[in-house]
Parts: structure tokens; C-alpha cells; sequence
């Protein structure tokens, strides 16, 4: 009957410690002729993990193959397999590993060979035991321990390393911030093949929350940085909320590491001190796009970032755009945008709402008017999960017109409103999962006529199948209606129009309008996209894609029979990359009489 400690399985033996330092001797350099795995009555599974674990294996599969890193790696398999079984439920195996024909683990250190051409390792597992006996106590309520955590189940360690971890995170969760395993009995009976664990936790006292403790300078204030974390300071302690005081912290951008830890003592009162040390990131930073299209030209995006601006991690943001670049048109759009955003600036009400500060300059010159505007506009906007985030503000816009129904200017008030729920799998390259945006902007005309709302919404959705979802089916709907305002007293800049990158790939940019007759015309009050995607991976780096686009474009506030349809398709390629696929596509009309001839588009990113 052998005894042994949870702990004691996750070691290595002290020659195994021994012989890596041999690994840093410099010695001649031979090649392994033969390293073979004798693993007798073993399963295809285990042995699997047996070869990928094994550190002679990683030796040979680097070419570290000189007698002092073959020994090195031999060593050291002796615990790393050892503790393979373990976790496979084997207690009583047996492991030998020879260096031509020599025991390694009876090799001197001083009498180290300055070649090895044949390395066998043998392993035999033995018996494969179950639990006997599966007790820890006392468990907090709704604890859920492992279910292979139970007599007669295979004994793998480390299902009980799983348990104690699972006992004391249920402590954690109801405030006992401290809990640990106290005590713990692990005794293998090889007469049985059976394993007998019991661990005893003490769950200390229930804490609450104390003071958030500053330990290292950063040119965040302190104030801010406690303000940004949110501990609920005399409120049950939480694991979660330190989880999440650390993802708030990150996301602001102005640390690049964020480390917060508990006080390693209670304080008096029951209060648990949190300790908190951050890492300045980088103040600014600067970043570009680029996006082609054989009708809308060339577009360039810049921006630059300026993290902890006013010492309270407010990011300060310029982003300019030039677009239609060499285009259809014989004009540019150009956008120059400022942005502060503040975080935690209500920290009262809640730490993950965000405030926010914003000047927009633009100049569109699109295919059916031409637009001069500015807007200023602030609000709030908050997280409300992992995938749930949404804004409201308010805005005041200006803007001078000129299009086919005159010369017009319009001062609007304005409140938008945004919901994004995102339950992608990878917001650059997604396999699985779906993604909906929805913009609603109510705003009233100080100058005239022509109050209203203007709704958008985005939807989108992902199925991925086949070897590491190699073959993703993408699918979009997209509905845009004004609401209330009549068509002709919308500025245009709120209308819809289809055709480009952004709707149907093959028509040419805003291609689709409404009719005006005498050959005029103006975007719509509704506007229906969708949009298809076979997406197909070849090799680690390529893609290929098949796609088809429609689009509708109304006068009414809703799709109906007052409008029109045009569609394209296309093929496309994609590369791989950090950043996000670079994307290639060339599509053509396939209904409608918007456009003719092929179309080229290049950018970064999937096209949704």
C-alpha cells in the first residue's frame, strides 16, 4: 500500500532537475539514429499522449541530439511520464528508459556519453485504478465537483487536483475569499487497484471587499485607477468582481499588464484589502487602412490614439478619411473625426459605462448629392456583458445640401441610440456564432419640416462545419427605414442607397436610388440588403469565397412594392493574416440595370 500527497504528482524527481542542467553544457553534436516506444497492451490514446508529452521526443523532433541533451531529456521523461499515467488513472506502472543499452537514470552525471544512437523507452502501465473512496468536505452550497470525482470511477489525478480547485471556488463565490484545502489523505491500495481520497477544506470567515491599494506609480491618478476597477468596497467578496475590475482596467487601453491580487490577511473589521500594480502602455500609437474598388476608387483611413490624455485613462482618438480616391466621381469625400471618451466617468451608477465627446467634420461628394457637415455630440455608453454593449447621446448637426430636389441646409437635434449584441467566435474572422448592430437616431428639424427617426440594423451570422470548421456558410441581412420625415424633406445623408462594397458587391457604389422622374433622383426611406458567403479554407493561409448580394431600395418607410431590386456575384480570395484576412473580390451585376462590367474589390477583413 503506498501513500502520497495531491501535490506530490506534479513534481519532478530530482534527477530529472539534475539532468537538465546538462543541457546547458556544450558538447559535439551527433545524430539519434533510433528512439522507439515499447508501450505493451497500451491504448492508442495513451500512448498518443505518452510520445507527445515525452521530453525525448521534443529533443528529437528539434534536433537536440547530443548525448548531454538526449540524457537531459531522458531524466526528465521518467517524472513527465510518471505523472502521464497518473493522470490516466495508473498507479502502478513501470518505466524504463535506455541510452544504448544503459539505464539512464544509473548514468553518473561525470560519466555523461557524447553520443546516444538508440534510446528505448519502455512503459508499462499496470493496472488501471478506480476511486475507492471520493470525500471532501464541507462543500459550500451549489457546489459541483467533477463527475469522475466518485467511487468506482477511474482515479485520474487530475480529476482530484479538479475537485479540491472546484470546493474552494464554490468557498470563493460566496465570499470566503480565503478557503484552502486544510487537509488531504491520497492513498493508493495496489492489492485493488483503488485509490482512497479524502480533503478536508477550511473555508475561513466570509470577507468583504476593503480598500483598492495602489503598490506601483503610473501616470494614471490613483483616484481613477480605483475609480475605473469599481471594487465594491463592503460588499461580499466576489471573485467575479476582481475579474471583472481587471477587464476594465485593460480595456481602457492605458496599461499593458494589470495585475490585482488580494491582501495575503483580512483586515480587523472582515474586510479583505485588494492590491492592485499596473504597467503604462504606451501613450500614442498610429495606425492606417486602405481599401480599393475599381468604381469607388481608392479609400485611406487613418487615425491617431492618444491612451490617458487628462491622467485618467481617457483616450483621445483623430480618425481622417479620404475616399473615392480616382473614383466614378470626380470629387473626394473626406471625414475628419475627435473623439474623448472617459471611462468610468459615472462610476456611481455603474464602472463599465463610458462617457463620450465627439466633433465630426465631412464632405461627401456621392453620386447624387453633395454634402458639407458638422456634428457635436456627447452621451454615455456601457457594457452590459462580454456580448451586450449599447450607447445613447445626444447631437447637434448641421449641414449644407445640393442634390437633384436644390440647394438646402438642415440643423438637426438628435439622440443616438445603438445596441450591439456580438456572440462571434472572432470578430476578424468569424467560423461561428452572429453579430446584430442596430443604429435608432430620432431628431427633429430646428429649421423646417422634416422631423423624424432613422433606424438601421445589421445582422449577421456564421456556420462553420468540416475539419477545424474549414467551411463557413456567412449569411447577412441588413433593414434601413426613415421614419415619420417625408422623403423630400430627409437630408440625404439619412437615406439609403445600394450598390458598392458595403451592400452589393457587382452594382457600382450607390448605384440604386428612387426616381424622381425628369431624371432626378434621391436615396430611399427603406432599404433592404442581403447577402451570402461560402467561405472555404485551403491550407493554413488561403481562403476562397463564393458570394451573392441583393438589395432593395423603397420611397415608403417600409419594403414593399414601391421600389427596386438589383444583386451581384462574385468570387474571392483571401490570405491569412495578424491583422485579419487581406480580401480580394471580383463580382458583376446578375439582375437589375444599375451597373455592367466587373467590379474589383480589395480591402482587410472579411466583407462582413
Amino acid at each position: 500500500m503506498t501513500s502520497w500527497r495531491r501535490h506530490a504528482c506534479k513534481g519532478i524527481p530530482q534527477t530529472a532537475a539534475l539532468g537538465l542542467t546538462l543541457a546547458l553544457v556544450s558538447g559535439p553534436v551527433a545524430a539519434l539514429d533510433d528512439l522507439d516506444f515499447d508501450t505493451p497492451g497500451m491504448s492508442e490514446n495513451l500512448r498518443s499522449q505518452i510520445k507527445a508529452y515525452s521530453a525525448l521526443a521534443a529533443a528529437e523532433g528539434e534536433d537536440r541530439v547530443s548525448g548531454q541533451d538526449i540524457l537531459a531529456a531522458a531524466l526528465s521523461d521518467y517524472g513527465i511520464l510518471t505523472e502521464t499515467l497518473y493522470d490516466a488513472g495508473y498507479y502502478g506502472g513501470v518505466i524504463s528508459i535506455t541510452l544504448d543499452g544503459r539505464e539512464a537514470s544509473g548514468i553518473p552525471l561525470l560519466e555523461t556519453p557524447d553520443t546516444v544512437g538508440t534510446v528505448r523507452v519502455e512503459v508499462r502501465q499496470g493496472p488501471q485504478f478506480t476511486f475507492g473512496r471520493a470525500d471532501i468536505a464541507p462543500l459550500a452550497p451549489e457546489t459541483t465537483l467533477p463527475g469522475g470525482f466518485a467511487s468506482g470511477e477511474t482515479a485520474a489525478a487530475s480529476v482530484v487536483g479538479d475537485a479540491a480547485d472546484a470546493s474552494i471556488e464554490a468557498w470563493r463565490q460566496v465570499g470566503h475569499a480565503k478557503a484552502e484545502i486544510a487537509q488531504e489523505s491520497v492513498t493508493a491500495d495496489h492489492r485493488d487497484s483503488t485509490l482512497d481520497v479524502a480533503m478536508g477544506v477550511a473555508p475561513g470567515p466570509r470577507l468583504t471587499f476593503g480598500a483598492l491599494q495602489n503598490v506601483n506609480d503610473s501616470s494614471v491618478r490613483s483616484a481613477a485607477r480605483r475609480r475605473i476597477a469599481g471594487i465594491p468596497t463592503g460588499e461580499v467578496f466576489d471573485p467575479d468582481e476582481v475579474d471583472d475590475a481587471v477587464r476594465r482596467l485593460t480595456e481602457t487601453g492605458a496599461f499593458s499588464t494589470v495585475t490585482l491580487r488580494e491582501a495575503e490577511t483580512p483586515n480587523a473589521d472582515g474586510s479583505l484589502d485588494m492590491l492592485l500594480s499596473v504597467s503604462d502602455a504606451k501613450p500614442r500609437r498610429l495606425g492606417f487602412g486602405a481599401e480599393v474598388s475599381s468604381l469607388e476608387g481608392l479609400s485611406l483611413e487613418t487615425y491617431w490614439l492618444h491612451r490617458n490624455a487628462l491622467g485618467g485613462a481617457e483616450q483621445f482618438r483623430i480618425d481622417a478619411e479620404v475616399s473615392d480616391i480616382s473614383g466614378e466621381t470626380d470629387q473626394i469625400d473626406a471625414s475628419l473625426t475627435a473623439r474623448l471618451e472617459v471611462p468610468a466617468a459615472v462610476a456611481v451608477w455603474d464602472p463599465d459605462t463610458t462617457a463620450y465627446f465627439q466633433l465630426a467634420l465631412s464632405s461627401e461628394n456621392e453620386p447624387t448629392y453633395l454634402s458639407n457637415s458638422i456634428e457635436l455630440s456627447t452621451g454615455v455608453s456601457r457594457r452590459f456583458s462580454d456580448e451586450l454593449s449599447g450607447s445613447l447621446g445626444i447631437g447637434l448637426r448641421y449641414s449644407e445640401v445640393d442634390d437633384d430636389l436644390g440647394y438646402r441646409d438642415f440643423l438637426l437635434f438628435t439622440l443616438p441610440t445603438t445596441l450591439t449584441w456580438d456572440k462571434r467566435d472572432n470578430d476578424l474572422d468569424p467560423k461561428s456564432g452572429w453579430y446584430i448592430d442596430t443604429d435608432l437616431t430620432p431628431f427633429v428639424n430646428l429649421t423646417g419640416a422634416g422631423d423624424g427617426a432613422r433606424l438601421y440594423s445589421d445582422m449577421r451570422g456564421y456556420y462553420g462545419f468540416g475539419a477545424d470548421k474549414g467551411t463557413v456558410l456567412a449569411g447577412r441581412l441588413q433593414l434601413g427605414s426613415v421614419l415619420a420625415s417625408p422623403l423630400e424633406d430627409t437630408q440625404p445623408e439619412y437615406l439609403f442607397y445600394s450598390g458598392g462594397a458595403g451592400s452589393v458587391r457587382g452594382q457600382p457604389y450607390q448605384s440604386l436610388t428612387v426616381d424622381l422622374g425628369d431624371g432626378d433622383e434621391t436615396g430611399g426611406r427603406s432599404f433592404l440588403g442581403l447577402s451570402g458567403e461560402l467561405r472555404q479554407d485551403i491550407g493554413e493561409s488561403f481562403q476562397v469565397v463564393a458570394f451573392a448580394d441583393a438589395g432593395f431600395i423603397g420611397a415608403d418607410s417600409a419594403p414593399g412594392s414601391d421600389g427596386n431590386w438589383h444583386s451581384g456575384a462574385g468570387l474571392g480570395l483571401r490570405y491569412k493574416t495578424g491583422i485579419g484576412p487581406l480580401r480580394v473580390d471580383v463580382a458583376g451585376p446578375t439582375s437589375g440595370d444599375t451597373g455592367n462590367g466587373v467590379q474589383l474589390y480589395i480591402g482587410i477583413g472579411q466583407a462582413f
